[in-house]
C-alpha cells in the first residue's frame, strides 16, 4: 500500500539557484521523486531559455525571486539554505562565491547542507573557467567520437549524453549519496563537483574495457554497437520512415532474417568482411515495405525490431501507452516522472513554476519571511 502521494524523496527540501540545462533538469528528477524544490529566479529571468509556461524542467517545482547582487540577496539565499538539505547551483566556478552563496558560506550557515555544484569542465583544470556546451564537453572525452557513420563526421545526439546523462544524472547520484552521508550519524555536509567530463567519460567504461582487450576498434562506425554492424543500427522503408535492428544474439538473429525474407543465402554475420554486403542486403529488404508493413511483420516477435517513432508518435504507441510513460498535465504532453516506486509512488504533481509565483508561500513553509520582498518583482 502507498504510504504518500509525493514520491520516496517527501520531506527532502532541495535550493535551485536557477540556471539552465542540466543543472534544472537535476532539480526537476528530484523534483518528480517528491523533493521540495524551489527554485531561486533572478529578476527578469536569465535572458535564455524557452517561455516558462512551457519549460517541463521547472515543473513539480516552486519559485521565489531573490536579487542576488543585490545588498541583500545573498542573506535571503542564505537563509533558504539554512533550511534545506541539498543546494544546486550550475554558475563557472568562482561565480557562486563571489555572489556570496558558495559552498563555506552557505555549509557555514548549514553543516549537515549538501551543496551540489554542475559544471561541463568541472572545478579545476585547464578548461574550469572556459565556456562551454554539451558539444565540447563529450567531444573532449571521446565519447562523442563513436556516435556515428565511418566516414561522416561524428552526429550529435542532441544534448541528451552530455547535459543530462553524464551531467544531471551524475549530479542527482551524487548529491543523493551525500546526503545518505550527511544523515548518518557523525555524518556532515560536502560538496559535491559534477562534471560533465567527468560523467560522459564514465559512460563509456564497458567501451573502454573492449577497447583494452582489443574488442573495439578506436574508429567510429566499426563496431557492434556504434553502427558499423549490419544488425545493429536503422533501416529507411518504402515510406522515408525507419525501423530499428537489434538481434545481437544468433537465435534473436535467425528469427528475425526468416522475417525479414533474406534466406539462407545471405552473408554469414559472423564474417566481418562481409558486414557491408549483409547490410545492403538488409537495407534492400527494408525498402521494399513500408513502417507500418514491417512493424506488423515483427510485431509479437523476438527479432528486436521497433520502428522509429517521432516525438510526437512516441506517446501514442500501444505499450507506451499502456505503462503511461507519458502523461498529460496542464495540457501539456511530458514524460512521466521514473522510474516508478511501489510504496512511494511519484507522479507529475504541477505544471512548471512560474517566476516568483511561489514566494509566500515557501516564506510560510520555510519560515523566511523575509524572502517575501523580492515578490513585487515577479513579472521581472
Amino acid at each position: 500500500m502507498a504510504t504518500t502521494e509525493h514520491g520516496p524523496l517527501a520531506g527532502v527540501r532541495v535550493v535551485e539557484l536557477a540556471g539552465i540545462g542540466p543543472g534544472p533538469f537535476a532539480a526537476m528528477l528530484l523534483a518528480d521523486l517528491g523533493a521540495d524544490v524551489v527554485r531561486v529566479d533572478r529578476p527578469g529571468g536569465s535572458g535564455l531559455g524557452i517561455d516558462p509556461a512551457y519549460d517541463l524542467t521547472n515543473r513539480n517545482k516552486r519559485s521565489v525571486l531573490i536579487d542576488l547582487k543585490a545588498e541583500d540577496g545573498p542573506a535571503k539565499a542564505l537563509d533558504l539554505a539554512e533550511r534545506a538539505d541539498i543546494l544546486i547551483e550550475g554558475y563557472r566556478p568562482g561565480v557562486a562565491e563571489r555572489l556570496g552563496v558558495g559552498p563555506d558560506a552557505a555549509l557555514a550557515r548549514n553543516p549537515r547542507l549538501v551543496y551540489g555544484r554542475m559544471t561541463g569542465w568541472g572545478q579545476d583544470g585547464p578548461l574550469a573557467e572556459r565556456a562551454g556546451h554539451d558539444i565540447a564537453y563529450i567531444a573532449l572525452t571521446g565519447t562523442l567520437s563513436v556516435i556515428g557513420r565511418p566516414g561522416e563526421p561524428p552526429t550529435v545526439p542532441a544534448n541528451l549524453v552530455g547535459d543530462y546523462a553524464g551531467g544531471s544524472l551524475y549530479l542527482v547520484v551524487g548529491v543523493l549519496a551525500a546526503l545518505q552521508h550527511a544523515r548518518t550519524p557523525g555524518g556532515r555536509g560536502q560538496v559535491v563537483d559534477a562534471a560533465i567530463v567527468d560523467g560522459a567519460a564514465h559512460l563509456a567504461t564497458m567501451i573502454h574495457g573492449m577497447l583494452a582487450a582489443g574488442g573495439w576498434q578506436d574508429r567510429r562506425g566499426s563496431n557492434l554497437l556504434d553502427g558499423g554492424c549490419p544488425f545493429y543500427g536503422s533501416y529507411e522503408t518504402a515510406d522515408g520512415q525507419y525501423m530499428a535492428v537489434g538481434p545481437l544474439e544468433q537465435r534473436f538473429y535467425d528469427e528475425f532474417s526468416t522475417l525479414l525474407g533474406i534466406g539462407e543465402g545471405a552473408p554469414d554475420r559472423r564474417d566481418i568482411s562481409r558486414w557491408e554486403e549483409l547490410r545492403a542486403l538488409v537495407a534492400d529488404r527494408f525498402r521494399t515495405r513500408t513502417r507500418a508493413e514491417w512493424t506488423e511483420v515483427f510485431e509479437g516477435t523476438d527479432a528486436c525490431v521497433a520502428p522509429v517513432l517521432s516525438l510526437r508518435e512516441a506517446p501514442h504507441h500501444p505499450h507506451i501507452a499502456a505503462r503511461s510513460t507519458f502523461v498529460e498535465h496542464g495540457g501539456l504532453t511530458q514524460p512521466a516522472p521514473a522510474p516508478r516506486f511501489s510504496a512511494t509512488p511519484v507522479s507529475v504533481r504541477s505544471g512548471p513554476a512560474r517566476p516568483g509565483a511561489d514566494t509566500e508561500a515557501v516564506a510560510a513553509d520555510w519560515d523566511v519571511p523575509g524572502i517575501i520582498g523580492s515578490r513585487k518583482d515577479a513579472t521581472g
